[in-house]
């Protein structure tokens, strides 16, 4: 079943606006499973999350193939991330209804507003490149350890994967803000497609729906891409800063309210 072509549009503009929101750093979720729950009232919670990670995979797949087309990448460690992203998101998803998210929640404000305060007071984090060779097998174990956790966490609760993905590799890896997100997108597009095999297993993905929405995903996340691109590392800086606050503030409210 379709929704009336006012409250499509709305989901559509949504969408555009998650796709680019996700392009640039991630928390594309904020914007439109709260815009589904809100078209749909009595739609299961757990049919938005599936929704949105259908309309989010080709977001950030087609994120992915434009940062990777001018972006160096890791090639080997962008294939290793690929299964092992995949399986772990796929666990979280499949553990989310033993773990209560007021125990999660915390946590993962704590860490978010650490994030925030770390970048906020270096100002070169993320701007200057590393030697831009080849990884060494410490940085391999530590790109492989942060896929398998932060993966995991994408299945089993998910706002700000993208986020935690790009400054994780930035740290490991040593690289700047767009060779780690140009990772993270392949990372993200990963859990994505994990978590999307369980939701649609447990029959909580509306087909329909989810396609359309992926039009105007994919859309806002070339526009996205675009103005990562553009205008460099600043911009994914600026970003970070904007989303932790925003998602502190609406995690806070959901835990306090």
């Amino acid at each position: 079943m379709i929704p009336d072509w006012d409250v499509l549009t709305l989901l559509l503009v949504a969408a555009l606006a998650a796709g680019w929101i996700d392009a640039v750093i991630g928390g594309g979720g904020l914007v439109l499973i709260p815009a589904m729950l809100i078209a749909f009232p009595t739609v299961a919670p757990a049919t938005a999350l599936g929704t949105n990670k259908l309309a989010a995979i080709w977001g950030t797949g087609a994120a992915a193939i434009a940062f990777s087309r001018v972006t160096a990448v890791p090639r080997r460690l962008a294939l290793i991330s690929v299964p092992i992203a995949g399986v772990c998101a796929a666990a979280g998803a499949t553990a989310a209804s033993l773990v209560a998210a007021d125990v999660i929640r915390p946590l993962v404000i704590v860490l978010m507003l650490a994030v925030g305060i770390f970048v906020a007071c270096r100002p070169s984090f993320g701007r200057s490149t590393g030697s831009g060779g080849p990884l060494s097998r410490r940085q391999m174990i530590a790109g492989c350890v942060a896929f398998a956790v932060i993966g995991f966490y994408d299945g089993i609760f998910g706002p700000g994967t993208g986020m935690f993905l790009i400054i994780a590799l930035t740290v490991v890896l040593s690289r700047s803000f767009i060779e780690s997100a140009a990772l993270a997108k392949i990372a993200n597009t990963a859990t994505n497609f994990g978590a999307l095999v369980v939701f649609a297993i447990q029959g909580h993905v509306w087909w329909q729906l989810g396609l359309l929405l992926a039009v105007a995903n994919v859309a806002g996340s070339l526009l996205g891409s675009r103005t990562v691109l553009n205008r460099g590392s600043g911009v994914i800086r600026a970003a970070l800063l904007v989303v932790v606050v925003v998602m502190s503030a609406k995690l806070g409210w959901d835990q306090f309210a």
